[in-house]
């Protein structure tokens, strides 16, 4: 039997605070396209190169004007202007206003020098071919967008950290910034290792062997979490070949998955291989999590590395509650809360003392309300989360929900 220093469970949330306390991410960053910059994370503050609008612009289709012209107008007592032209779009004014006057103007369009307001087109009518009736009083500024109002030039346009949303984009084009510089995205290397696994291309595998989709269900949830995977191949239970390839790897990333034998068995070689790695190494060596228990987290050279279970549902859901708490650090972010809906269990839900379990469940509606119905199965079964909308986490301690129980439901 290992000694108990080898594996003494600990909540997931515990574990990751452990790793945490002693990991200082420093990601490097790169220069990029704006436009393809979308959901990246900025490296550094943006100060906005000039001010928008450049100019002063109306925000309706009407009359440019002096407010002054139009002071105690109304529909009984209208004010008379002379129209004495309209101000073409996409260009400066050729024009502008004397005492009395308006120009006809078009949103968007620029304001002459001497107007300070413009006119809704709606609360005007024609009087004669070149005069209108003003119906109501404008005030200075009115319907008028102030140049600088949106951003003004030097200031800080994004902050440092910002992930980048399609209105960031806009606004970033829309000063001219066409290139920024963002943190590279995590590139998180994934290593299988097992003398049993073979490439999921592999045809009629023989018996005794199975396709490693690993390697690929982990790939899938780095990608949505905007990382950059790495797959790093098959590993044999060769020690060597598995130290090699780890080395390898782990030089070539800046988050390191294991997904290999990482319970407490003789042929498990997880732990000794990340003890290869760097220091300080292994933080925490089991979950109090099911599943997941016997999961791996360490640090080494300040680069985390986890150790997870082979088995595929394992590997996953374990990974889906550490990856994205690293994800978000290393890029400097709040983790972002998981979607969850309300639903009623279909039956009862028992738990073990002491852990965490995930179960997942499919969703369906019965008189107009969700219902949870758990799917039960081995955790190397895949197609129990494939038939599954989401998963029911069951806390610490609660010894599990009864029938009918208004439980919580992460959705994938």
């Amino acid at each position: 039997m290992p000694s108990p220093e080898f594996f003494q469970v600990t909540p997931v949330s515990d574990a990751l605070r452990r790793l945490e306390a002693h990991w200082r991410p420093d990601p490097p960053a790169e220069t990029i396209a704006t436009a393809d910059a979308l959901a990246r994370i900025l490296a550094s503050d943006i100060a906005s190169p000039e001010q928008i609008p450049a100019f002063r612009k109306s925000t309706v289709d009407g009359y440019a004007l002096r407010a002054s012209d139009t002071f105690g107008a109304s529909q009984s007592l209208p004010a008379f202007l002379t129209v004495c032209g309209e101000l073409p779009m996409g260009e400066a004014p050729a024009l502008d206003l004397g005492a009395g006057e308006a120009l006809l103007i078009h949103t968007g369009g620029m304001l002459p020098a001497s107007a300070d307001a413009v006119i809704m087109i709606e609360h005007t009518q024609a009087a004669d071919a070149h005069e209108i009736e003003v119906l109501r009083a404008v005030a200075p500024g009115e319907n008028v967008i102030q140049a600088g109002e949106d951003i003004g030039a030097g200031k800080t346009l994004l902050p440092g950290r910002q992930r980048l949303r399609p209105q960031d984009i806009g606004g970033l084009l829309a000063v001219g910034v066409a290139s920024v510089t963002v943190l590279r995205r995590p590139r998180i290397g994934i290593l299988s290792c097992g003398d049993e696994l073979l490439p999921p291309a592999a045809e009629s595998p023989p018996p005794g062997k199975v396709r490693d989709i690993n390697a690929y269900t982990l790939s899938a949830l780095a990608q949505k979490l905007g990382a950059a995977p790495l797959r790093l191949g098959i590993a044999s239970d060769d020690f060597a070949d598995y130290q090699r390839r780890a080395r390898d790897g782990f030089a070539a990333c800046d988050i390191l998955l294991l997904s290999a034998g990482s319970s407490v068995s003789a042929r498990d070689y997880t732990r000794d291989v990340i003890a290869g790695l760097g220091q300080p190494g292994v933080l925490q060596h089991g979950l109090a999590t099911k599943p997941g228990k016997p999961t791996i987290l360490a640090l080494c050279d300040n680069r985390p590395v986890i150790g997870l279970p082979g088995n595929p549902v394992s590997a996953l859901l374990v990974a889906r509650q550490l990856l994205p708490h690293l994800v978000a650090r290393y890029g400097g972010q709040a983790l972002a809360a998981p979607r969850r809906v309300s639903a009623r269990l279909s039956q009862r839900v028992a738990s073990v003392t002491g852990r965490e379990d995930w179960l997942p469940v499919r969703l369906s509606e019965v008189d107009g309300q969700l219902r949870a119905q758990p799917i039960f199965g081995k955790s190397n079964l895949i197609f129990t989360l494939v038939a599954a909308d989401g998963l029911l986490r069951v806390p610490l301690n609660t010894g599990g929900y009864d029938a009918g129980s208004l439980v919580d439901i992460e959705m994938f």
